[in-house]
């Protein structure tokens, strides 16, 4: 049983775009479904679905790669807050990644969300990791 899903469904794709793998198999949490359905919505990945295996649900993501050498999409994938170490900020120091060539997603109490869209919104929360 792991401990931190979040940092396994980041590990398994960032494992899974090193070796350029099209589909990464991600257990189902309200979590790692908001986080998912981000990076659908900033073009990280191409799509998502569920999927159920022996009475477990899985998410199937399918990785977004360019070109003919099909390098990722995904450069770099970085947990920021983690169990040990929770990592908050108000709206007005929400992080730039990238200068907003990247995002940070950030749970807040309105929901999960990217670090721009909170911070139109004028509100902080817990930043889960950076994505560029």
């Amino acid at each position: 049983m792991v401990t931190d899903t979040i940092s396994d469904m980041l590990t398994r794709i960032r494992n899974a775009t090193m070796v350029k793998h099209q589909i990464v198999q991600i257990p189902v949490t309200k979590m790692s479904l908001a986080i998912t359905t981000i990076l659908k919505e900033e073009g990280f990945i191409e799509d998502f679905e569920p999927y159920q295996e022996n009475k477990r649900e899985y998410l199937l993501l399918s990785l977004k790669y360019s070109g003919k050498s099909r390098d990722s999409v995904i450069s770099q994938i970085k947990r920021i807050s983690k169990p040990g170490l929770r990592v908050y900020k108000k709206s007005n120091e929400l992080p730039k990644v990238l200068d907003d060539l990247g995002i940070a997603i950030v749970s807040t109490s309105k929901g999960v969300m990217t670090n721009v869209k909170a911070k139109t919104l004028g509100i902080g929360g817990e930043v889960l990791c950076y994505i560029w």
